[in-house]
């Protein structure tokens, strides 16, 4: 049995929205206190102003999206007249900051790949009275991942021993020897926290990978600790970096407001550097880089000199 036409509309207008970019109109399309999910949804279903807001964001990630409704896609389950799937096929191209769609990635925000997205997708739809009363949708993230190009990571938090995260690294290309150290952790109370630590990271690693005896930095998060571990040429380096205006404005912040649960910084200095090892790809003899011509001893050339840090 076919859903009544007036349902039948309500889903149309409710396709309508999505495929016209327009946040208010799928809002519209529901009735008062409608709910939405979607596997980015981690807390309870969307609704009102926030379920707008997340509509919002898909079309400022995809400004070209559009959804194809498959052949017979919108259809009744059989089970009840309020009960209608549609079975779609998202297109667009990523060219917007995306948000909220891989948490575990330590990132709130990814920035635009230019990945295009072809993915499918259904939208479990319960109406009355010709409005939307809730909608689950569900769709594969790792397709969304693969497709848009990011690395898909699967690990458990701890294996009872050791806990795990993520890490990046970023550098200015030099290939100075490291005198000094930075260390700066903070624990975040919530994946708010954790964006705005984002954000102010993001700002201040531009700045980072230009100032004057920068070598390299690594930024990790391991549950609710996120970290940066950054090598200097020498300790005046890091203190002239860190009287940037983002970095300080950052922890002014830490003093002045309710920002994170704890904080700690630190400036090490080396003791003691070892040389750098690099193996010949020819006949794999094990070289210290410095005691190189740029060649090994049976006359092929050594990768080019690689980064301390």
């Amino acid at each position: 049995m076919g859903a009544p036409s007036g349902q039948m509309a309500g889903v149309q207008r409710y396709c309508d929205s999505w495929n016209a970019g327009d946040p208010a109109g799928v809002l519209v399309a529901f009735a008062p206190g409608g709910t939405f999910t979607d596997p980015t949804v981690t807390g309870p279903p969307l609704s009102g102003p926030t379920l707008e807001e997340h509509a919002r964001a898909l079309f400022l990630a995809f400004p070209d999206l559009s959804f194809e409704v498959a052949t017979g896609g919108a259809m009744n389950s059989g089970m009840d007249d309020r009960d209608v799937v549609v079975r779609w096929l998202m297109r667009g191209t990523h060219s917007g900051p995306l948000e909220g769609y891989f948490p575990s990635s330590g990132y709130s925000v990814l920035p635009p790949s230019g990945g295009a997205l072809a993915l499918p997708g259904v939208d479990l739809l319960t109406v009355t009275d010709g409005q939307i009363v809730a909608v689950e949708r569900h769709f594969d993230r790792q397709a969304v991942a693969e497709q848009l190009g990011f690395q898909v990571i699967v690990q458990p938090d701890t294996d009872g021993m050791w806990q795990n995260g993520f890490a990046a690294r970023a550098t200015g290309g030099s290939t100075a020897v490291p005198g000094a150290i930075s260390l700066t952790w903070a624990d975040v109370r919530s994946s708010e926290e954790a964006g705005l630590i984002d954000e102010i990271g993001g700002q201040f690693g531009t700045e980072l990978t230009e100032a004057p005896g920068f070598i390299s930095v690594v930024t990790g998060g391991i549950g609710s600790r996120l970290f940066t571990i950054a090598a200097w040429e020498d300790e005046q380096a890091i203190r002239s970096a860190l009287r940037n205006k983002v970095h300080s404005g950052g922890v002014k912040r830490f003093y002045t407001e309710d920002f994170l649960g704890s904080f700690g910084s630190g400036i090490f200095t080396a003791n003691r550097v070892g040389p750098v090892l690099v193996r010949c790809t020819t006949c794999a003899r094990l070289l210290e880089q410095e005691k190189t011509d740029g060649n090994c001893s049976c006359g092929e050339p050594l990768p080019r000199p690689l980064q301390r840090w």
